[in-house]
C-alpha cells in the first residue's frame, strides 16, 4: 500500500502531538490533550487537507503503555492505517539527532515513517483475552517487587535492630505480606482460568511449556508478547526483540566482539535466562552442551548460557509452527 501522509505522533498521559508531512514535506505540528474528543476532532481538521483520505494516511507512534488505549481507540474504529514501533527502533533508524522535545519527537516519528514507508508493519489490536493477560502479567510482576521491597529489609533488620523492634516491623509486615500473596494466587488462577477458557491460548500454551525449562510466567510472556506469535513468528526475530543476538561492530580493518544489544525487552531476556538455568539443570541434551562448552572448550559461562537461551527459542517456535509437542527424540522418531 502506498502512502501519501505520515503523522507522527509523540504520546504522553495528558497530550499529544501531531507532526503531519505529504510525502517528505513537512505540513504542520499541532498538540492536542490525550482524550477521545479531542482525537476525534483533529481527524474531522485532517480530512479537510487537500488530497487526504484516511487510506492514504499512516499514523505512527511510539510504544508508550496506557496512554495510548485512546488514541489507538479512536484510529482504529475510523480503520485507519496505524504503525506501533519501538522507541529504539525508530532512534536506530534515525540515528544520533539533537534536540529533543514533544514537538521534535512526533516530527522524527513522521520522518521515520516516511523513510520506513515501504517496511512498515500495520497494527492491530490484540484480542480481549491477551489483552487481559497483558494486564493480569503486569499486575503480578508489581506484586512480586512489592513483595520483595517488604521482604527484604526484614531480613537485614535482625543483625542491626532490637529484638522489639524487629518483631514489630514483621508483624506489621506479614500482614501486607499475606495480603500480597493472596492477591497473587487470585492474579495466576486468573491467568490460567483466562488460558484454559480460549481454544487457541490453551493449544499455544501446552506447545510452549511443553519444553524443558519454560514456565507458565515465560509462556504468557511469550504468548503476550508476540500476540499469539502472529506478531512476530520466527526464532530469530524474537531472540533479537529479546537481546539474544549478538552485533558485530565493524569498521574498515577494525573487527570488535560480538555484543547483546541492550535496546531489548529486558523482562523476556531475564525470563529466558532463569528458564536456561532450569534447561542446564533438567534437560539431558542442554547440560551436557553446557558442561562440554564450559569445561572442555573452555567458553564464558554466559555467552554459553546466552546459546542456551538461543536454544530454548528455537525449540518454541518450532514447535508453535509445526504445532506439536517438544519431544526430545523427534529427529531419531521421522528418520
Amino acid at each position: 500500500m502506498e502512502f501519501e501522509f505520515f503523522i507522527g505522533i509523540d504520546v504522553s498521559k495528558n497530550e499529544l502531538d501531531f507532526s503531519v508531512q505529504q510525502g517528505k514535506h513537512f505540513l504542520f505540528h499541532k498538540e492536542i490533550v490525550n482524550e477521545p474528543e479531542a482525537i476525534n476532532t483533529l481527524l474531522k481538521e485532517l480530512g479537510k487537507l487537500k488530497g487526504f483520505s484516511l487510506g492514504k494516511a499512516i499514523f505512527c507512534m511510539e510504544h508508550t503503555g496506557i496512554y495510548s488505549n485512546h488514541l489507538l481507540s479512536c484510529l482504529y474504529q475510523k480503520k485507519a492505517n496505524i504503525c506501533l514501533e519501538s522507541a529504539s527502533q525508530i532512534k536506530k533508524s534515525l540515528g544520533s539527532l539533537r534536540g529533543k522535545n514533544d514537538k521534535v519527537d512526533s516530527m522524527r516519528i513522521a520522518s521515520y515513517a516516511y523513510k520506513n514507508r515501504d517496511e512498515l508493519r500495520l497494527w492491530a489490536p490484540r484480542r480481549e483475552e491477551v489483552q487481559q493477560l497483558a494486564h493480569l502479567s503486569s499486575t503480578r510482576s508489581r506484586l512480586i517487587k512489592a513483595k520483595k521491597m517488604l521482604k527484604t529489609p526484614l531480613k537485614e533488620y535482625g543483625s542491626f535492630v532490637k529484638k522489639k523492634a524487629v518483631k514489630q516491623n514483621t508483624d506489621v509486615c506479614n500482614k501486607a505480606l499475606n495480603g500480597i500473596e493472596a492477591s497473587l494466587e487470585h492474579v495466576e488462577k486468573s491467568i490460567m482460568d483466562i488460558i484454559n477458557a480460549d481454544p487457541e491460548l490453551k493449544r499455544l500454551f501446552t506447545l510452549v511449556t511443553s519444553v524443558v525449562g519454560i514456565g507458565k510466567v515465560t509462556a504468557v510472556q511469550l504468548i503476550v508478547t508476540t500476540n499469539e506469535f502472529k506478531d512476530i513468528n520466527n526464532a530469530k526475530a524474537y531472540a533479537c526483540y529479546a537481546g539474544l543476538v549478538p552485533y558485530l561492530e565493524e569498521s574498515g580493518v577494525f573487527k570488535g566482539k560480538g555484543r547483546i544489544s541492550h535496546m531489548a525487552n529486558k523482562k523476556v531476556k531475564t525470563l529466558l535466562h532463569m528458564a536456561a538455568l532450569v534447561a542446564i539443570q533438567y534437560n539431558d541434551e542442554l547440560r551436557l552442551y553446557y558442561e562440554r562448552k564450559v569445561n572442555v572448550e573452555k567458553k564464558n559461562k554466559m555467552s554459553v548460557i546466552n546459546a542456551v537461551r538461543n536454544k530454548l527459542v528455537q525449540r518454541i517456535f518450532s514447535c508453535v509452527n509445526q504445532n506439536r509437542k517438544y519431544e526430545k527424540n523427534y529427529l531419531k522418531l521421522v528418520a
